[in-house]
This record gives structure tokens, sequence and C-alpha cells, in this order.
């Protein structure tokens, strides 16, 4: 036997020794895998108990019921008008802050940033005492806002203020995160073209980013229907005017419990519904947009 025979003999007979399992490694890894099941199971229902117990509690004919109540359908419609003033808002300024962000290596973008994501860890009551500090008559604006007639404290303006204060940071996140996964290569296409910022943000990056600025939406819009502390702090909880739906529940807790679980039955389905609809357009990006297009129509007609 040559010495090659003899090496490949001594390794494969190594190989040969650590292939049988470890009878106490096996046990371990039953234990392991019992250990996760019974960590997620318990997770599951510790969550989904008190949200099913919200349908379970009340007939599907008392929840119809109780939706058609004047309290209820009050605080879903300033809910709505509330919450789609602040998103237009919170797109309109949210975006192309966040292209300013993505497209900005330095301790200004990093200080930036951090002062938009404040408003995600401050309590609501801080939050809400800003606002009133800031806006309200007595405040460092209200002064001024006052001189013009407008009074932004306990009403619907200061609704969307709080809304907007609040779940901006969601929308500017994901934003961030859907321009900063951009391939750098694409917009520097466009520029080679001749394209300007402007044209390169609406043309390219707009379009490719619109998977994450859709979720990012999504996510604001379902922090913006929930929101509690810093709206009956600074706007009050006044029926058919600033009392939005986590408001009346609020409310309503004290006054008629079935109209309070019916109302919470609809933020259920409104949060279930905004997550899957984030989920479905994480799983969607836009293949269609390419610096192609644009490459085409800006080539001279002959």
């Amino acid at each position: 036997m040559d010495r090659g025979d003899s090496v490949g003999k001594g390794t494969g007979c190594a190989a040969e020794r650590r292939l049988p399992a470890d009878p106490e490694g096996g046990v371990v890894d039953r234990l392991f895998r019992s250990a996760l099941l019974l960590a997620t199971a318990t997770a599951l229902l510790f969550l989904l108990l008190p949200v099913l117990a919200i349908f379970l509690r009340i007939s599907p004919g008392e929840l119809i019921a109780a939706l058609g109540t004047s309290a209820a359908t009050d605080a879903l419609l300033v809910t709505l008008q509330t919450n789609l003033v602040a998103m237009m808002l919170i797109v309109a300024l949210g975006t192309p802050t966040a292209y300013w962000a993505a497209t900005r290596s330095s301790r200004l973008r990093d200080a930036v940033v951090t002062l938009i994501e404040l408003p995600l860890v401050l309590p609501p009551a801080v939050a809400g005492i800003g606002l009133l500090a800031a806006f309200g008559r007595l405040g460092l604006l209200g002064g001024t806002f006052e001189a013009l007639g407008i009074d932004i404290a306990f009403s619907k303006l200061a609704v969307v203020l709080a809304v907007t204060f609040v779940a901006s940071p969601f929308y500017v996140r994901t934003a961030v995160a859907a321009f900063e996964a951009l391939d750098p290569a694409l917009p520097a296409a466009a520029r080679t073209l001749g394209a300007g910022q402007g044209r390169v943000f609406f043309r390219v990056a707009l379009p490719l980013a619109a998977g994450g600025l859709g979720a990012g939406a999504a996510l604001a819009f379902a922090r913006g229907l929930g929101e509690f502390g810093a709206t009956i702090m600074f706007a009050g909880s006044l029926q058919g005017v600033t009392q939005t739906l986590s408001l009346a529940i609020y409310e309503q807790f004290d006054l008629d419990f079935d109209v309070a679980l019916a109302i919470s039955a609809v933020l259920v389905l409104c949060s279930a519904a905004m997550l899957f609809l984030v989920k479905l357009l994480a799983r969607w990006r836009s293949t269609s947009t390419s610096p192609i297009p644009f490459a085409a129509s800006s080539q001279p007609s002959s």
C-alpha cells in the first residue's frame, strides 16, 4: 500500500469516526425543537387571544348595530378625514426628506434622521405636551396663529398635526430604506444621459422605490388610526370634531361597552388590512421601470 492510499484510508477512518450521531446531541435537539414550538404557540396564543376575544364577546348583529350609533359614525368620519389629510402631508414632506437622507452620508444626515425618528421613542404624553407648547394658544407659535385668526388646539387641525407628528417617522424610515436599496447604477446612468436631479428623482427613483414607499405609507396610516395620547392632550375629545376612533373607545368604555367593542373590532380589521398590504408591497418590486425608457425619450428625434 502506498502512502497516498494510507493517507486516504486514514482520512476515511477519521471521517467514519465522526459519522455516528451523538445520542445526547439528538436529545438536546429534540428538546430544543420542542421548546421552540412551545414558545411559538404560547406567544401566538397570548397575542391572538385578546384580539379574538373582541369578536367573540359580541355577536355580528350587535356589532353592526353598535357601529350604527352616532358616536361610532362620527368617530369614523373624523378619523378618516384627519388621517387622509395627515397622510398627504406625510407623503408630500416625507418623500423628499427620505430621498435627501438616502443620498447623503454625513454627520448632518445622521443628525437629521435621528431627529425625524425621535417621535418613535417619545411617550405619547410628551408628544401631546410638546405640540400644545408649540402650537397652543399660549405656545411658541400660538400668538402668531392667533393674530392670523387660526386657533389650532382642540380642533381638527390639531388632530392632523398630532397624527402627522407620531406617524411620519414610520413613513420616512421605510422610505429611506427603499431609496437606499436602489441600484446606484440606475440613477447614475440617467445622469449620464443628461437628466438633472429632479428628473432622476421623478423618473427613476420614485418608480423604483414605489413598493417601499407604499409600505411606509400603509404603516404610517395604521399608526395614525390608532393614535391616542398626543391627540387627547392636544386636540381633546369632542364628538364630531376631534374625537377619533381611539378616543371614542376610551369614552364608550364607561358608557356602552358594546360600542367600544365594535369600534375596537373596526380598528383591528383596519390594522390587519394595513399589515397585509405592507406584506404585499414588501414582496412587490417594480421591475418595469428602468433607465431604458428614459434614454429613449431623451434621445433627439431625427
